[in-house]
């Protein structure tokens, strides 16, 4: 099993030094899942706030490259590239992100952040509707590049809780 990276040899959390590291080509994609009710579903498109999939898109965008500032021991980092997408499903709202930079890391966090502060911004501007909303399965989906090379996750059964999330594209009209 692979150690810990950012731990030194006292067991102090530090940050990675990854100026060894030759820069490539990153990319990772993440997501994210809002399940809510029929009824929040439907009233998307008559948010007084606004539209909350095109202002969950563009929080995700701006938060992916602010990672670093979130979270400790990651690297600030030029991105090259942020693309997050909130599209309405049968039961919720599927959230994916995909970050690519030219860097000496990888930019899974930035894709798992982006993804989850989308889902964050969904609730926000819904939760008046219904406090019951539910953000599920933040995951990272792939990752390319770098020294560990590439990650696919493998297809889940959502295991997590017993009622079915379905990703299927929802056919009502917008």
């Amino acid at each position: 099993m692979p150690k810990l990276s950012h731990y030194d040899s006292a067991g102090r959390a530090s940050m990675v030094d990854v100026s060894p590291k030759k820069t490539t080509k990153r990319m990772a994609e993440a997501s994210a899942f809002v399940e809510m009710s029929p009824a929040v579903l439907k009233a998307l498109p008559k948010n007084k706030k606004g539209d909350p999939l095109e202002v969950a898109r563009i929080a995700g965008i701006s938060a992916a490259k602010r990672t670093a500032e979130l979270i400790p021991m990651c690297h600030t980092l030029s991105l090259t590239h942020v693309e997050v997408a909130a599209n309405v499903c049968e039961n919720g709202v599927a959230i994916t992100s995909r970050v690519t930079t030219m860097g000496q890391t990888g930019v899974e966090m930035e894709a798992l952040v982006a993804a989850s502060v989308a889902a964050l911004t969904v609730y926000d501007m819904c939760k008046a509707l219904d406090k019951g909303i539910a953000i599920r399965e933040v995951v990272l989906e792939k990752k390319t590049g770098g020294k560990s090379g590439h990650y696919v996750r493998a297809a889940s059964s959502n295991s997590t809780n017993s009622k079915t999330v379905s990703k299927k594209p929802s056919r009502r009209k917008k």
